[in-house]
């Protein structure tokens, strides 16, 4: 089976069967060819934070829907894997033992919590508006990646697995995967793009020093979709023996919703400690997005607090297809890789080529999730370019002493141009990463900032 091309709903039987390339809507029309222009979302009962208070427990539904994104679209031999995962993830996650073994991994191992800190100096040069961080980036492994990946661990170690199959973009997901595998004596396989592997060199021999078994992928584009293609190929050749562990909140049912389960540690640490610290609540709570793991590791802690919560796309070199990999603002539904969502397709409907500097971004949909929120107007997704992150990269590296992912910068880029627009008030964005993978790269093709610094 080829997982480079499209899984589709066959609505007469209502069964998922393998499309023949085409991402189809859900009227089974083709995708009309990616705009340029930004998409508006699609029509929804519009909702306010009162509308969330009991969010958790009604979405996803039994069938992994999030409106109508989400769901499974698999091939007849997976269903009985993905309901063993289902069913598995199901039991542990109500379990008092697993939970109490999670929170002492968290703790002991992970460094949990990571801190919430003042970006002071940063703040005063944009405007009275202050800007605080999440900083993710202290989490054992340099990223958030490692609060699900250590969570998927246990869940393989619960179903008696011997190996875990992931892809990589950015690697920091193939990196934390590769260490809940040395913790808890697993296989490990990283599907990732010979692109990346080449861009992110120093954790491609983290994940080798940790003991996995980092595999190239070196079709169509090389980076990350391609990885995802590959894995979910290496997935149904061990699925008895192996768990596929998503490295984000997309793929089909129940990984979104796993994924950002055991993300939501980040959002309820940082509500707690903002208002210890503060009194009061952030006026706007800001993430990047690309499938969107550590996004939805961020807002749920918020959805039901009068407070906007923003999504930072990127943007890449511009509007143009393949220039960018900004899914919510210039895609169309969709199913890609056994879920439906928004996603971004070239002329003949096939998924679109992307590009983004962060490794980590560039895939051409996103978590069915965000898809929702964004329909039902309590998330706001706005896009970021390189120049912008860059800035944003340098600015804080100069201005705090933090150097961050280059994935993150884009939530530092909109939380800047926010700052400029709101002029007073309190934001809180979520550093998910730290940049030592990305200062081989930056250095090469940006130089050390001084260019940029006068941009802020």
């Amino acid at each position: 089976m080829e997982m480079n091309k499209i899984i589709e709903l066959d609505k007469a039987n209502d069964k998922a069967v393998l499309g023949e390339g085409s991402i189809k809507q859900c009227d089974d029309t083709r995708i009309d060819d990616a705009p340029e222009k930004p998409v508006p979302a699609d029509k929804c009962e519009k909702k306010t934070y009162r509308d969330f208070d009991n969010y958790l427990k009604q979405f996803p539904t039994k069938d992994g829907r999030f409106g109508p994104y989400g769901g499974a679209y698999l091939p007849d031999e997976l269903i009985p894997a993905f309901e063993e995962i289902t069913e598995a993830y199901q039991t542990i996650c109500h379990s008092s033992q697993f939970i109490s073994e999670l929170r002492r991994i968290r703790r002991e191992f992970q460094g949990r919590p990571t801190p919430v800190y003042h970006c002071e100096r940063l703040s005063n040069l944009i405007s009275k508006c202050q800007i605080y961080l999440k900083r993710e980036d202290l989490n054992h492994t340099g990223a958030h990646k490692l609060n699900h990946c250590m969570g998927e661990g246990l869940l393989a170690k619960f179903m008696g697995k011997r190996k875990i199959i992931a892809e990589t973009g950015a690697g920091q997901h193939g990196v934390a995967l590769a260490t809940a595998a040395a913790y808890f004596g697993l296989e490990c396989d990283i599907y990732m793009g010979e692109v990346d592997i080449k861009k992110q060199a120093p954790n491609v021999t983290r994940m080798k020093l940790l003991g996995a078994n980092v595999i190239p992928v070196g079709h169509g584009l090389k980076t990350l979709k391609e990885a995802v293609d590959a894995a979910f190929e290496g997935y149904m050749r061990e699925y008895k023996d192996a768990i596929y562990c998503i490295g984000s909140v997309v793929g089909p049912h129940p990984f979104p919703m796993m994924v950002r389960d055991f993300q939501m540690v980040v959002g309820i640490e940082a509500r707690e400690q903002f208002l210890e610290m503060t009194g009061l609540l952030p006026d706007a709570v800001v993430a990047c997005v690309g499938g969107g793991s550590n996004a939805m590791g961020m807002f749920p802690a918020f959805l039901s607090d009068p407070v906007e919560l923003y999504g930072a796309e990127p943007l890449g070199r511009g509007t143009a297809i393949g220039d960018h990999a900004a899914s919510l603002t210039y895609g169309r539904r969709g199913i890609m890789h056994g879920f439906e969502s928004i996603m971004l397709a070239d002329e003949n409907g096939e998924p679109a080529p992307v590009y983004s500097i962060a490794s980590g971004l560039d895939y051409p949909s996103v978590g069915p999730e965000h898809a929702y929120l964004r329909d039902c107007g309590r998330v706001n997704y706005e896009s970021v370019t390189d120049d912008d992150a860059m800035t944003a990269f340098f600015a804080l590296c100069r201005n705090e002493g933090i150097i961050p992912a280059i994935e993150s910068s884009h939530a530092l880029a909109l939380a800047i141009r926010l700052a400029k627009r709101m002029e007073t008030g309190s934001i809180l964005v979520n550093l998910s990463g730290r940049g030592d993978k990305d200062i081989d790269y930056v250095v090469e093709h940006y130089g050390t900032g001084e260019d940029y610094l006068s941009k802020l």
